[in-house]
């Protein structure tokens, strides 16, 4: 027998499976898994008739974190026969756990994640230890893929269809509470001790449970897809899910299908539809992109670009300078992460409202029971709001989110730089004035850097750090630590005008004024935009990020450019944006209106009179043109940020892209969008776009260099 699963027998002759795989930090359903589960269902048949059930457990901190995510990216349309066949061979196992003719208990002390989820619905009961660290949920939609285990038949059998398909396809993480009231798990218990003794109760009480759809005259929960209320949901809810996912993620829509399709079979055959589903998922691009930006992710988490000597620093106490909506989410996040912080501004009153930021994020979790008012008042008790510097004394790191305008800038970092601890960070969170430069503000340069963080900052994971000329190591890993420290995800870029993110996420908006400019229908730029994947159009977007704060950006980058006797190149969308400024007073969002209008009571929508002022029926183009464009743009000025040594990796590149701006997960990143394109084909259609709509589309020639070279952004 394998050590990846121990085999026991304890008292009253019940059987203690514990999942060990070696080696292994969690465990996974991998091929050792599987070959020793199918070694354990051997043992456990020959000794069936001497034991009176099992209980299986894990010796790790997880129960199962779910599949074998490097076996899972290697599958192919090649391989799609094999990986069929084993996926099958998977539910088989399951199978024969779940019809043992004996009581089998999950004890989960740890999260069961996808897989390891899928193999406590299996067992005949399933008991959690009560508190805050285990997690439950069927994530595999978050990776492009669907539950390949059974998840999907088990599920709608438990639950119903309507209370199943939420869980399958968003991939809702449920603490304890939540699992135990939607019927997920059967019972709490206290600890290790308490859960084992729980385990064997039930299965002396239980001594040959049979699950629920394998009893004569088994009824869904809530009906079948036939009965009229069923039917009636599931008539809307394709085109429900068609307005979430835009067709880029199939993911969603093969879940519905397959827990649609196999509620209306025998268990064996909804069996072979899931497996069918899943495999087809599993060989396509998309899973590809998604899992590798899974790893991907993890590596930039591991900060391997923070320097090694310093020791980890957690900071306890944070000057924020700029009480404005990054400031006050900085303030927030920093708070909730256990930090004191000082939040200043020109005023008591104006700082006051930054705070008053918190306390109404606190009160909507208070109100829905995500948290207790004594755990927001202990939150709220960390932000001091202040209009004084002398408060900022015996800060650890001060965060200057002022405006974009490098005199108040320097003016406000000159003056907290009197009162910190001599070693204290000063860190600007500007978007895209070099860092280098405003560290000449101050008289520690070595400890100034650039943390960007992205609005609104609660949500937002991602932090890019810009490292200055005289940024030292102890200021580069204070940085990576206080980033850690509050959640977030961090990464490094070297100084340049507009860093990465700041840069490529102007390509975008630019595009999309631009085409604008060219005549093309507002309405068709926004609705492409969302069809490619992007969260937000181009146009609503820079209504968010106001239309004067573009324009002002452009001065200043002009006006810096001209004194090193450089001339910025014009844009097509600066005609745009100037003549919603100049002409027509639209600054956006917070200006009360730009290429949207705003209503008090109403939704907003597009500004009737773009659709007079620009719109012109002969320069339509096709959504095709319209969706490459606004991606191709962005996946072209990563790779020049690639080029200059902006960015250090291309999983930097990536995880940036789709953290910081919002590049769609289904490509797995603007330079995973090339590769999935194809090099060559990718440079082919850059250049159609580049001779019918601008230069800006030529290739650069590092992308030129990694085709000729067959190679790979990787």
């Amino acid at each position: 027998m394998t050590d990846a699963i121990r085999y026991e027998t304890g008292p009253h002759q019940i059987v203690t499976l514990t999942l060990d795989m070696p080696a292994q930090q969690a465990n996974t359903m991998n091929a050792a898994y599987r070959q020793a589960m199918a070694e354990t269902l051997e043992r456990l048949q020959a000794d069936k008739e001497a034991i009176a059930g099992v209980i299986i457990r894990s010796a790790k901190k997880t129960f199962v974190a779910g599949g074998d995510l490097n076996e899972l990216s290697q599958v192919d349309a090649t391989r799609a026969a094999a990986f069929y066949q084993m996926t099958m061979d998977l539910k088989a196992q399951l199978r024969a756990l779940e019809t043992f003719g004996k009581p089998v208990v999950a004890a989960i002390e740890g999260s069961a994640l996808g897989g390891g989820l899928e193999l406590c619905l299996a067992c005949h009961h399933r008991i959690a230890i009560s508190g805050g660290h285990v997690r439950l949920s069927l994530p595999e939609v978050t990776l492009g893929l669907l539950p390949g285990g059974g998840g999907t038949v088990r599920l709608v059998r438990m639950l119903g269809l309507e209370k199943a398909l939420p869980l399958l396809m968003e991939g809702r993480t449920m603490d304890v509470d939540h699992a135990l009231k939607t019927g997920v798990i059967d019972q709490l218990a206290s600890d290790a001790d308490d859960l084992m003794a729980k385990g064997r109760e039930w299965i002396l009480a239980n001594p040959a449970p049979i699950k629920a759809w394998d009893q004569p005259g088994f009824q869904l929960p809530g009906g079948t897809p036939a009965h009229p209320k069923v039917a009636q949901m599931l008539a809307i809810a394709p085109s429900i899910l068609r307005s979430k996912t835009q067709g880029c993620y199939p993911a969603p829509e093969k879940i519905l299908a397959a827990a649609v399709e196999g509620a209306q079979v025998d268990f064996h055959t909804a069996e072979k539809i899931e497996a069918r589903y899943f495999t087809e998922l599993a060989t396509g691009p998309i899973a590809k992109n998604m899992i590798g930006s899974w790893f991907q992710l993890n590596q930039v988490k591991a900060a391997e670009a923070r320097p090694k000597a310093p020791p980890v620093f957690n900071m306890r106490k944070v000057g924020i300078l700029g009480a404005g909506l990054v400031g006050s989410g900085i303030a927030y996040v920093t708070a909730v992460a256990g930090v004191s912080v000082i939040l200043k501004d020109v005023n008591l009153a104006a700082a006051q409202k930054g705070k008053d930021y918190s306390a109404r994020l606190l009160n909507k979790q208070v109100a829905s029971g995500r948290l207790t008012e004594a755990q927001r008042d202990a939150v709220l008790a960390r932000i001091k709001p202040t209009g004084r510097d002398s408060d900022l004394e015996g800060c650890d790191l001060i965060i200057e989110a002022v405006f974009e305008n490098r005199e108040l800038k320097a003016q406000v970092s000159v003056a907290a730089e009197q009162v910190v601890v001599p070693n204290a960070v000063i860190a600007s969170n500007t978007s895209t004035l070099p860092i280098t430069g405003l560290a000449s503000a101050i008289s520690r340069q070595e400890r100034f850097i650039g943390l960007h963080f992205f609005s609104p900052v609660e949500k937002m994971r991602l932090v890019e750090i810009i490292k200055g000329a005289r940024t030292n190591d102890m200021t580069l890993a204070r940085a990576f630590d206080f980033v850690q420290q509050i959640g977030k995800t961090a990464i490094l870029v070297n100084d340049t005008r507009g860093f990465f993110t700041s840069r490529v996420f102007a390509t975008y908006a630019d595009e999309g004024i631009a085409m604008l400019g060219d005549g093309v229908s507002a309405p068709m730029i926004e609705t492409e935009a969302r069809k490619a994947g992007m969260p937000v159009g181009p146009l609503a977007v820079s209504d968010e990020v106001s239309l004067r704060l573009m324009s002002q950006i452009r001065q200043q980058t002009r006006e810096d450019l001209a004194e090193q006797g450089v001339e910025l190149a014009g844009h097509p969308a600066d005609a745009v944006i100037e003549q919603l400024l100049n002409e027509f007073d639209r600054a956006g969002k917070t200006s009360g209106g730009g290429f949207y209008d705003y209503p008090d009571a109403a939704p907003k929508h597009l500004w009737p009179e773009l659709k007079i002022r620009f719109e012109k029926p002969d320069a339509q183009i096709s959504g095709q043109d319209i969706r490459d464009r606004l991606l191709f743009i962005q996946a072209l000025e990563t790779v020049r940020c690639m080029e200059e040594g902006v960015l250090r990796s291309t999983a930097d590149a990536n995880v940036g892209s789709m953290l910081g701006i919002g590049f769609p997960a289904w490509t797995g990143g603007a330079l995973q969008f090339i590769n999935q394109y194809g090099l060559k084909p990718f440079i082919n259609r850059a250049r159609t776009l580049a001779e019918r709509y601008g230069e800006r589309f030529q290739p650069p020639p590092l992308l030129l260099e990694k085709a000729e070279e067959g190679s790979l952004f990787q």
